[in-house]
């Protein structure tokens, strides 16, 4: 059998370090070649400049984040590599910051081309020691790095005292005991420490997460109903989101004997509602019809969005003219939302078979990333000037910062990194002919982009 090519997953979240100990590894003198996934949440790519001395070649997708919806771009750079893997002996695959790293390990459990040449080696999360305090207790985000991690790497302890690195380590290992925790400055902890961790427990995440190796869907619940002829509602009530989407989908003989369900049981019924998902899933992509209280659903195969406002119930029609079964694909569960299927507003319907499936996250979304792209370069006083302020403002707000920015007078571009209210800069390559050009992402909670973008511009000389 031809060697699998490990795989590790460094995740973190935004600012705690990803990037310099990405650098150190493939600068290090191990005499491993390394290909690399990157993956950044914002508009423009900027981690190809930070990984100042890697020779190796690195991809960047920067279409939106790994574990919501660029599932399959890294399904299809993982193929590609493969057909020349004789060219490299592992893979670093650095997450985005707000990314659950679970969907990410699923890949290679989950995807045939993936399962055959690669094995997921480990996952590293690295923790901002100053910061992590601040997202624990409402970042989901974090949590499930954390929970997650082979190996925790505590990064920026020299910004700690002793009693609080006692705490937090103590507070991480309450989340996920059986990580081994190393704390770090400058990410310089021992690679050999996370590179060959000798595979991921996948037993332990089943444990905690039984439908871990099933697809993210944009749906968290589907049950399956006999419908005798007649008129029947979907009844409502409010729940934590003002709206839902729903799917309904006929499900008849034929139908069933291509999705992998034959019989009656409930068993083959489930599990022609998973098989189902794949088809409806290419659905609920598609823009979504909006409804109110009263209004009927009308289509199978239709994404509809329920307005779940301004009242205390919300009834949506279904005809039946004819005995049916129908399959219902809902965006959140049904005990979220006291969801019921009546008859005739009498007799409620129970489901004869039912599924949770494994529903894609959402990310905060007071969290956003503003993307500025300035050709020419920065007056040296004034940029300076306005990251005092800016920073002094919103620095709170601010998890991340970084770029690649031209300074007046300067023949060389300097990288440029920062969280929160903490930034710093460093010489990178010169110029040379190419026309200078300006590249900052900033990512945090409640940005105005017109207000960065215009003052920024004020800030060129």
């Amino acid at each position: 059998m031809t060697k699998k090519i490990p795989v590790t997953v460094l995740t973190g979240f935004l600012g705690s370090g990803k990037t310099t100990l990405l650098n150190r590894i493939l600068s290090e003198q191990h005499g491993l070649k390394i290909a690399v996934i990157e993956n950044e949440f914002g508009e423009i790519g900027i981690d190809q400049d930070l990984v100042i001395n890697a020779d190796e070649e690195v991809f960047e997708m920067n279409n939106g984040c790994i574990c919501c919806t660029v599932r399959g771009d890294l399904v299809r750079i993982l193929g590609d590599l493969a057909t020349r893997k004789e060219k490299f002996d592992r893979v670093i695959l650095e997450t985005t910051g707000l990314a659950d790293p679970g969907p990410v390990a699923q890949t290679f459990f989950v995807d045939d081309v993936s399962r055959q040449h690669y094995e997921l080696d480990g996952i590293v999360t690295l923790v901002d020691a100053k910061h992590v305090g601040q997202h624990l207790d409402d970042s989901d985000e974090v949590l499930a790095q954390i929970a997650f991690a082979d190996r925790i790497v505590l990064n920026k302890i020299d910004l700690i005292s002793d009693s609080e690195k006692a705490a937090i380590s103590q507070r991480l290992r309450a989340i996920n005991g059986m990580a081994d925790i190393y704390p770090a400055v400058m990410g310089d902890t021992l690679i050999d420490r996370l590179l060959d961790i000798g595979g991921f427990n996948l037993e332990r995440v089943l444990e905690e997460k039984p439908n871990f190796l099933e697809p993210e869907y944009p749906f968290e619940w589907a049950g399956i109903f006999e419908l005798k002829p007649g008129k029947h509602q979907l009844v409502l009530k409010p729940g934590p989101d003002p709206e839902m989407s729903v799917l309904l989908c006929d499900v008849n003989a034929e139908n069933f004997e291509k999705n992998g369900a034959e019989t009656e049981s409930s068993a083959t019924l489930e599990a022609g509602l998973k098989s189902l998902a794949e088809q409806v899933f290419q659905y609920f992509s598609e823009p979504a019809e909006g409804l109110t209280s009263g209004q009927a659903l009308l289509q199978s195969n239709h994404h509809y969005c329920l307005s779940l406002t301004g009242g205390v119930s919300f009834t949506f029609d279904i005809d039946a003219p004819v005995k049916n079964r129908l399959a219902i694909f809902s965006q959140h569960t049904p005990e979220e939302f006291s969801m019921v299927l009546s008859r005739d507003h009498e007799v409620d319907v129970e489901p004869c078979a039912q599924h949770y499936f494994n529903a894609q996250h959402e990310h905060d979304s007071k969290v956003t990333s503003v993307a500025v792209e300035l050709p020419g370069l920065f007056d040296g006083q004034k940029i300076n000037a306005w990251l005092n302020v800016f920073l002094r403002i919103q620095g709170e707000n601010i998890f991340r910062m970084k770029g690649v920015v031209g300074v007046e007078g300067e023949a060389t571009r300097f990288v440029f990194q920062g969280v929160h209210m903490m930034f710093g800069a460093q010489p990178g390559k010169p110029w040379g002919d190419e026309l200078p050009m300006n590249r900052i992402v900033f990512i945090g909670r409640d940005l105005s982009e017109d207000y960065i973008q215009e003052s920024l511009r004020k800030c060129l000389a």
